[in-house]
Parts: structure tokens; sequence; C-alpha cells
């Protein structure tokens, strides 16, 4: 790298959720990797949490390699929240969201001070903070827009907002064709966020997605969590047809080489010993375990929950389900009669947070039951394991697609409503047959071994001379020379 380079500075603006804290996190040490300077702007509560997932890169003693933490305040207070509230594990209720989106939107007056005071090179936005792009334009500063999610998802999502292809349906459930897309990917309104369909019941969040979708257009580009190998005909796509700036530098936390690194990009694991689930897995066949895990915000009814229980007991498969309980809700009472004394040694439940990066790469698992987040799929990619997909809400309908239907590496549950936080209710015979589906077969094995291959795919290419490996150098040099000729 150049002197002009390794003189740069980046900013980085994480949303204030873990599952956009955590790859933004990654692509610090990314940056840093490559001996830039690197700070990530939160707030004083989500520090801790940031300190711990950084880790090794915060000992380095080369200021260069150190990934900085700015805080400024948040203003829970002023938007209406109460003391505590900094981050979307935080917020209680769904009541909560409105004002939290407004203390975010008053966070632009002090992150321009930290613009006015240290004048970075370049800002990598969370797009759920689109006023950073007025911001960073404000002073000069050329700005990056982060969206947390695939190449094919963000194209499908903008042919399907340019294009309205739901309105030419007569019913919810009518399929229609995503115009200008290819692979003919087919969806229905009830699986589109009501939110890109204009939805008058959620004026605020309609309104924020504009100014998402117009930040992303004044940006410089966009910084995209994917290999080109996996959804190669989506980025060229969105580079050449939708006519995006768009680098790919994932799958971002290939960087975490540490087995604590990985262990910690999350909360502290809930299982008594850490690595409890680890030993336990020890002690199966390679391929014989099916994870079971729906992100960080998911909180599943207690029907659903059952018909959880029951599919997989039924499906006679072993597993590991982590369920999102806390002790404060209580006795389980979800739980069938005699569950837990029948799965022993065949099922593990973890009630909180896993070490789940660690988990899917161990030989023992076999398949990975997810809400179709990004971040889970693309852990799922890297560790070569085949997926049953259960979109919830976002843009995980979008994935599904790409995961079941492109690169053939999934198998859909079923699940047919776009459902923030609780998601469509799918039957225990549902669960069963995709589980078995997915572990048992020809054509169980035909998945697994594309899997494979797209796992390999992906570790080559974050290694010198890949895909992403050269985005990245390509991406740090583009902002070397725009920092020269601004000089």
């Amino acid at each position: 790298m150049s002197n002009e380079v390794r003189s740069l500075h980046v900013f980085f603006i994480p949303f204030l959720a873990h599952g956009h804290i955590i790859p933004t996190i990654d692509m610090a040490k990314l940056f840093a990797g490559k001996g830039l300077k690197t700070t990530i702007i939160t707030t004083p509560l989500n520090v801790p949490f940031i300190s711990k997932a950084i880790g090794k890169a915060e000992s380095e003693s080369n200021d260069n390699n150190v990934i900085h933490i700015e805080t400024i305040e948040f203003p829970y207070a002023e938007a209406g929240l109460p003391k505590g509230c900094e981050n979307t594990n935080s917020i209680t209720s769904m009541h909560l969201y409105p004002a939290f989106f407004k203390a975010l939107g008053l966070l632009q007056h002090p992150f321009e001070q930290l613009l006015l005071q240290q004048h970075p090179n370049c800002v990598v936005a969370d797009v759920m903070f689109p006023w950073a792009t007025n911001s960073s334009a404000k002073f000069g500063v050329p700005s990056l827009v982060y969206d947390g999610t695939s190449f094919f998802s963000i194209c499908a999502n903008e042919c399907t907002r340019l294009y309205e292809p739901y309105k030419n349906v007569s019913s919810d459930s009518e399929p229609f064709v995503i115009p200008n897309l290819p692979g003919e990917i087919t969806m229905t309104r009830m699986q589109v966020s009501p939110h890109v369909m204009s939805n008058k019941e959620s004026p605020a969040v309609t309104k924020l997605l504009e100014e998402v979708k117009e930040s992303e257009l004044k940006s410089y580009g966009m910084v995209v969590n994917s290999f080109y190998e996996l959804e190669k005909v989506y980025a060229d796509h969105l580079r050449n047809n939708l006519g995006r700036k768009a680098w790919h530098v994932g799958p971002m936390f290939l960087f975490n080489r540490v087995k604590e690194e990985k262990a910690h990009r999350g909360m502290d694991a809930s299982i008594n010993d850490e690595h409890e689930c680890l030993k336990w897995l020890d002690t199966k066949e390679p391929n014989s375990v099916v994870y079971v895990c729906f992100g960080t915000t998911t909180k599943l009814t207690d029907s659903q929950l059952e018909d959880i229980a029951i599919g997989l007991e039924a499906s006679g498969q072993q597993f590991i389900w982590v369920v999102r309980k806390s002790e404060k809700d209580g006795v389980d009472q979800w739980l069938p009669d005699g569950f837990e004394e029948r799965i022993e040694g065949k099922g593990l439940i973890i009630r909180g947070w896993a070490p789940q990066v660690l988990i899917l790469e161990h030989e023992a698992i076999g398949a990975f039951v997810t809400h179709c987040g990004w971040n889970s799929i693309l852990e799922g990619v890297v560790a070569g394991v085949p997926m049953v997909t259960w979109p919830i809400a976002y843009e995980q309908f979008f994935n599904e697609k790409l995961v079941a239907e492109i690169l053939k590496i999934g198998v859909p549950i079923g699940a047919k409503k776009w459902a923030a936080g609780v998601g469509d209710t799918v039957k225990w015979e549902a669960v069963e047959k995709a589980v078995k589906r997915i572990m048992i077969g020809e054509e169980a094995e035909e998945m697994r071994n594309k899997a494979k291959g797209f796992s390999q795919l992906a570790r080559q290419s974050v290694e010198e001379g890949g895909s992403s490996y050269s985005d990245l150098d390509a991406l740090i040099a583009e902002l070397g020379s725009l920092s020269y000729s601004n000089e």
C-alpha cells in the first residue's frame, strides 16, 4: 500500500443492533489490517460490546492497526425513550421504535462535530443512517453505504421498488415476477415488506426508507458483505444495469482467524460453559446434527416453539436449538410433556446466545435451520452447511430465493407471510418434512456437496489474489486517489 493509502482515516457508523454492529466491526478490522486508521462511532452503552468484539485488534501496538472508538451521547430523553435504550436489544416494546429512530436522527449533529474535529478521508455508514451521506458531503468527505445484505436482495428490492409488480396481481397470494431481475424470480405481496409497498399505516418508516434510497443514490458507492463467486450475476446487475458503484469485500468475518474472536461475535454465550455445546458436538458423527437458530431479534410465539419441538423430535434427527427466551419469560410452558427427557443425548437446547460460527464450523453439523438473515446465511455458506430457509421479515424472503432457488443449497420451510418479529406460522409437519429432506437422501447429499463448494470459494475469495481481497484493495486505492486529489 502507498503512503497516501496508509495515511487514510475511515469512520464507521453502525446501526445500533447487534446484527449490524458485528459485521461493521469485521469491516473495520479489514481496513485496519490494510494499515488504515479506523474509528467506530457509537454510543456509550454499546462500547463494552464493541470493545470485546474488537478483541485482539485493539491490543496491537502499531497505531494504524488499532480500531479506535469514539462515543456520542444517545439522546434517549429528547426522543422520549427510557434511559439505557441504546440498541434494538434494549427495546422492550414495538411502540418504542418510532422514538428510537427519532433518536438515531438526532445523532446527526454530534456526528458532524466529530467530522469537523477529525476530518476523516471516508465515512462508511449503515444504510439506516441516511443523513450520514449529506453530513459527509457537507465536509467534503466521500461516503459509502453499508446495506448488510446480499447483492441479490439489493437488486430484488430495488427492482420491486422501481417497477411495482405487486400492483399487477389481484390478491396477496398471487405470484408476480420481479421485472428486470435475472432468474425469473417470483414473489407474492405477502412476502414483500409493507414499507416497500408504501404502507400508509407506517408513514414514518416509509419516509425513512425513502430517505435511505435517496442517500444511497447520492453516496459514493456501496460496500457489500459478499463474494463475487456466490452471486456474480447480481453483482454485475447492480453495477451494470442498476448503475451502482459497489465493492464486494466479504465474507468479512473470515478475518476472525482466532477462535476466541469467533466465539465473541456477539453477546456472551448463554450456555453455562461457552463450549459445552462444542464438547457435545464432539461426540457426534459428521453431518449428523441440525442447528436451529432464528437470529438476535426474532421472538417466536409459544405455540410456534411447541411446533418446532414436535417437528424436530418427529424428524428423528439430532439437533442443537437456540431459543431466544430469557429467564424473566418464566417456565418453558411451550415444551411438550416429557420432551427434554426424551431428547436427552439427542438434542441440546440453548436458551439465549450461542457461539454460532464455532457451532456451524463443527464437522458434526449437517444442516442449519435459519431465519435467512444475511449474517447467518453467509456463516452457513462459509461453513459449507445446507439450510432450511424460514424467513421472518425484512429482506429475508429475498435471501431465501437466493439460497433455495439460485444457489440450490436450501429447502424452504414454507413460510408465506412477512411478519416482523414473530414470523408466519409453520406447523410441526412442515418442520419434520424440511429437516428430513435437508438431512436424508440423495438430494440432501447434492445440496451438501454444493454448499461445501461455495465454502471453498468463500475462503479463496479473501486470500491474496481472491475476488474480495482484490476488490477491497481496489476500493482502498480509489479512496487514496480521492483523498490525494482533494488535497
